[in-house]
C-alpha cells in the first residue's frame, strides 16, 4: 500500500485528489474521488461551491495542476483554447490575496462573445462585470522576448473587452482556490480590434487610455485607465510570457490575452451596459455593449 501511495504522490494533480480523499469528512458536498466532476457540475449548473479546507491548503503549483485538468474537461464543452487571462494585475489585489505576482487562467472559445452581446443576468453562480483589455498575439517570437520593449513587434491588435467572471466559490476567496476554478473565467465580450504597430506612440497610448463603465440608466459605475494593469498593460503581457515559460507553456499566433481588471467588479442587474474606451483607438472612442435580461 505504501509503495502505491509513494507512486501516486509523484503526480502533482493526484496530490490534489489524495489531499481531498484524506480530508473528505470536511469537504461537504464534494465527492473526494471526483473533485473535477463536482467543479464541472457547479459550472454547468451555475451553483456555488462551498469552501473546502483541502483547497484552502493547496499550494499555487498544485492549484495550477488542478486547473489544467479542470480546463481540459471544460474544453470538451466549451471548445478549444483561445488564450489566457491575467488575474490580480493590481498591487492592491495581490496584497489582499497575499500573493506577490498575478495569477492566470485559460480562455476557451465559447467563453468569448462579440459586442453587442445579450446574456441572462444570472449568467453564472456569482457572475460579475468589469472592464478589461485584450491584446492579440502576432507570432511565436513573443515567447522569446527578454524585455518589455520587444513586445509590440509581436502583437497585432488591442481589443476593448468586458470580462464577466464567475469565481464560483461561496464566501471569501483566496489565491489557490481561485486558480483551481480557472481564475473564474466564464464569459467575456469583445469590441472591435484596433491594429497595433511598433510606433512608440502606442506605448504611451496603452498606458494613458481611459474607460468608463456605465449602467442601465447611463450612470457611471466605474472608471479606469491603462496604468491599472501592473502600471502598464505591456507589463501584464511580459509577466504572462515569463510565467508561462516557467511552466513549460508557450503562446501561439492569434492567442487572445486578457490583461486584468481596469475597474472594480460590479454585480450586473437587468438592463443595458456599456464600456466606453477613450484614447485607445486613434480614430475615436470605442464601445463594448451588453444587455442582461431577467433570468426565467
Amino acid at each position: 500500500m505504501s509503495a502505491c501511495i509513494h507512486k501516486l504522490l509523484k503526480n502533482p494533480f493526484l496530490v490534489v485528489v489524495w489531499t481531498l480523499v484524506l480530508l473528505a469528512t470536511n469537504i461537504g458536498s464534494v465527492r473526494a474521488e471526483e473533485p473535477v466532476d463536482h467543479f464541472l457540475s457547479a459550472y454547468s449548473g451555475r451553483h456555488l461551491i462551498q469552501p473546502a479546507p483541502a483547497f484552502a491548503d493547496l499550494s499555487l503549483d498544485q492549484a495550477y495542476q488542478f486547473q489544467r485538468h479542470y480546463v481540459h474537461r471544460l474544453s470538451t464543452r466549451l471548445g478549444s483554447q483561445r488564450g489566457y487571462k491575467v488575474a490580480m494585475s493590481s498591487l492592491a489585489a495581490q496584497r489582499h490575496f497575499g500573493v506577490s505576482e498575478p495569477l492566470y487562467g485559460v480562455l476557451l472559445n465559447d467563453m468569448l462573445l462579440q459586442s453587442p452581446a445579450r446574456l441572462p443576468v444570472r449568467f453564472g453562480a456569482r457572475g460579475l462585470l468589469e472592464a478589461d483589455l485584450l491584446v492579440r498575439v502576432k507570432d511565436n517570437g513573443i515567447n522569446e522576448v527578454t524585455a518589455i520593449e520587444e513586445l509590440l513587434s509581436h502583437l497585432d491588435a488591442v481589443i476593448p473587452f468586458v470580462e464577466l467572471p464567475d469565481p464560483l466559490w461561496s464566501g471569501p476567496l483566496s489565491a489557490a482556490p481561485l486558480v483551481a476554478v480557472n481564475c473564474g473565467a466564464r464569459y467575456g465580450v469583445l469590441g472591435a480590434p484596433v491594429a497595433l504597430n511598433e510606433d512608440s506612440s502606442w506605448h504611451q497610448r496603452l498606458a494613458e487610455f481611459s474607460v468608463e463603465l456605465r449602467g442601465p440608466a447611463g450612470e457611471l459605475l466605474a472608471a479606469g485607465s491603462g496604468d491599472a494593469l501592473l502600471g502598464h498593460p505591456l507589463e501584464a503581457v511580459f509577466w504572462l510570457v515569463r510565467r508561462l515559460r516557467q511552466d513549460g507553456l508557450a503562446l501561439n499566433p492569434g492567442d487572445l490575452l486578457s490583461l486584468g481588471s481596469l475597474t472594480p467588479p460590479s454585480k450586473p442587474e437587468s438592463g443595458f451596459y456599456q464600456a466606453i474606451y477613450s484614447g485607445l483607438d486613434p480614430a475615436g472612442p470605442t464601445t463594448v455593449s451588453i444587455e442582461f435580461y431577467p433570468a426565467k
